[in-house]
């Protein structure tokens, strides 16, 4: 045996260097790998397929899978396609124990070990001179288990450089582990079945002892389909007796009316065939909930190859079903949030007033904290919690928006927490709410001020305890979700009138953030003016050479009761109308009141200025100089409290001139 490389240089004697994230591995070819598994494929070939499939989503990885022996002592090679033919026939088969290398010592622990430095390691003595001359000097290993925490292999990951393994590695393996135990296990079980076939004509009732076994639903069926008798997992899943599984009802009974009716006539033709087959339907456990499987029939064929009986067995699949659900609803969000025709797409714009909400935004943004939006509609909002998470540590994981005040308050509980099986008229099956689809990620509740006062408490709970509770279950479901929310109300004026709870605003308003109107921010109008002419220009195919300075003077003058939404819209209409290559917008399309136009020798903005002056001073005369609660001058004006002392700053109207002083 050659000697064994020690370290001569500087790079040797290195740190141990943190790897780059692996890439996470995508949920297609997870489901590819479970069809795969599913489909029947030879055993080895399955678990060479997941090797490689790891080895393609983290660079300069080699895998390999163990299997356990039947003496529950020793570990052989089962798949190892791109590790050194020599390094897998010196440690073809490995003892278990706690200093066997990354494999053996996983096996024996029961949990995953990871190897930096094979070199330094003293788990790795026995076979450290054969692995560096191999080239190999990090391993990670994590055991595979069974459904019942029994010791199946392990999946080990080998590089050739000193390597620590970062959070996405240690998940990767995770994944590639549970993806094997799945194939290990259906391969075990589908072995087990096949040898009581072979026992068949020996001992009928030898065959239902070892079906028993098995811990699967397994039921043996007629040549037209009827069931004859179910497997002892069978009868304790469902509550059912051996008269029950022969009775006519028995389908019924035990699967889902929809999952009956959506697959009669498939079934009946497959049956017919003389073919194996499979589908997923949902079956009843006795507790009267329903859980999905994936069930295969396979036929016993006489010497005619009809079918003479079916077996099927059927692997509870329900924690795959939930995956791909929450997968959907967050594939379903992006593309509503990406087909959405709204100007929440970039930021645009360089004045103070929104430099400053971006510096706040880079403040808070790498925190948890809670966020509260504030602003007029259609001030961008939503574009600002989008502009949170992207610059926070959850950026990586969903951003589900929630409109509250478009969604009726009796559906408000169920979309937000979602709902349990049978919890009202319609509810055929679970459903996860919006929260559970944003675990990890970040949930943004726009218009919180409309939320019924039963969702406030149930809100409160969440951001007090991380967790929720769906609708017709008491069982606390813990959730890591950030919360942001906004609203263009004066929650002080809502608290005050009893229709918001006090604590829930104290646990939103953690950070505040408040959003200028247009008008504040006048100097960005004719950025966003060619921002959007672009962006329209080019959905509607037009180019356009210039701006029509009339109009763009009008743009800046007219107040904007409906902000960036209101003038997205006016420039969205211009390009679609425009003929020629000059932008211009027909100015009785701008929503004027009679009370705010200007004679011809005051300038409009002026003119806006003072009438709104007007009104704040008139406000808070009514008030007593009094902003916030239900009888201040902000609820009266349908503003925020913070937008309305921003205003009186602005305007430098002196708010204490109205306060009546107290007598003495």
């Amino acid at each position: 045996m050659a000697d064994v490389r020690t370290p001569t240089s500087l790079q040797d004697l290195a740190p141990p260097i943190s790897p780059a994230p692996a890439e996470t591995l995508s949920g297609e070819a997870m489901l590819d790998a479970l069809k795969m598994i599913l489909l029947g494929a030879p055993l080895n070939e399955v678990l060479t397929s997941v090797a490689h499939l790891i080895e393609a989503h983290s660079e300069g990885t080699l895998c390999s899978v163990f299997l356990l022996e039947d003496d529950g002592l020793h570990l052989r090679y089962a798949a190892a396609p791109s590790l050194p033919e020599a390094y897998r026939a010196a440690i073809a088969r490995l003892d278990i124990g706690p200093a066997v290398g990354s494999c053996g010592t996983a096996a024996y622990l029961r949990q995953p070990v990871f190897v930096s430095d094979i070199a330094s390691d003293p788990r790795w003595a026995k076979f450290r001179d054969f692995a560096l001359q191999n080239g190999l000097r990090a391993a990670w290993s994590s055991p595979i288990m069974s459904h019942d925490g029994k010791v199946l292999g392990t999946f080990g990951m080998h590089y050739g450089e000193v390597r620590h393994p970062g959070p996405s590695e240690i998940q990767l393996i995770d994944y590639a582990s549970r993806i094997a135990g799945i194939a290990i296990e259906r391969d075990r079980s589908q072995s087990a079945l096949t040898m009581a076939f072979e026992k068949i004509k020996k001992s009928e009732a030898e065959l239902w002892q070892i079906v028993d076994t098995i811990a699967q639903l397994v039921i043996f069926l007629n040549p037209d389909g009827r069931a004859l008798h179910a497997n002892r997992f069978t009868l304790e899943y469902t509550g059912l007796s051996p008269e029950d599984v022969t009775a006519e009802d028995f389908r019924a009974r035990i699967f889902h009316p929809e999952d009956i009716e959506r697959l009669r006539e498939d079934r009946l033709k497959a049956l017919s065939g003389g073919i194996p087959f499979e589908n997923e339907q949902r079956a009843r456990r006795k507790d009267g909930q329903y859980r999905w499987f994936s069930i295969r029939y396979n036929p016993l064929l006489d010497e005619q190859g009809l079918p003479i009986r079916w077996y099927a067995a059927g692997i509870d699949i329900e924690d795959r079903k939930q995956t791909e659900e929450r997968t959907r609803n967050e594939n379903l969000a992006l593309r509503e949030q990406i087909d959405r025709d709204s100007m929440f797409e970039d930021v645009v714009g360089s004045s103070e007033a929104l430099a400053k909400v971006l510096r706040q935004i880079a403040k808070v943004a790498p925190s948890d904290s809670t966020v509260l939006i504030l602003g007029e509609t259609g001030t961008g909002k939503e574009l600002i919690a989008r502009a949170v998470h992207k610059r926070s540590k959850r950026a990586e994981r969903a951003f589900i928006g929630v409109n509250c005040a478009a969604i009726s308050p009796s559906l408000v509980a169920s979309e937000l927490f979602g709902y349990e099986k049978g919890a009202f008229t319609g509810a055929t099956q679970r459903r996860l709410g919006r929260f559970e689809s944003a675990n990890g990620g970040t949930i943004f509740l726009d218009e919180v001020g409309d939320l019924p006062p039963e969702i406030q408490i149930a809100l409160l709970r969440v951001l007090q305890e991380r967790e929720i509770e769906r609708v017709g279950s008491n069982k606390p479901i813990p959730v890591d979700v950030r919360v942001l929310a906004a609203t263009h109300r004066d929650l002080n004026a809502l608290v005050a009138a009893g229709r918001f709870r006090q604590d829930l605003l104290y646990r939103l308003n953690i950070v505040p953030i408040e959003m200028p109107s247009l008008r504040e921010r006048a100097a960005d109008i004719p950025l966003l003016v060619e921002y959007f002419i672009a962006r329209f220009g080019k959905k509607a195919g037009k180019k356009f050479r210039a701006i029509d300075k009339k109009t763009l003077k009008v743009f800046q003058t007219y107040g904007w009761p409906g902000n960036i939404r209101e003038l997205q819209n006016v420039i969205e209409r211009a390009v679609i109308l425009s003929d020629g290559d000059i932008f211009s917008v027909d100015e009785t399309w701008l929503m004027r009141e009679p009370s705010l136009v200007a004679s011809p020798t005051v300038a409009l903005g002026g003119a806006l200025l003072s009438r709104e002056k007007e009104m704040i001073e008139g406000a808070l005369a009514e008030s007593h100089g009094q902003i916030s609660g239900a009888a201040g001058a902000a609820a009266k004006l349908a503003l925020p409290a913070q937008t309305l002392d921003a205003k009186i700053k602005r305007l430098g109207i002196n708010k204490f001139q109205f306060k009546v002083p107290h007598a003495g």
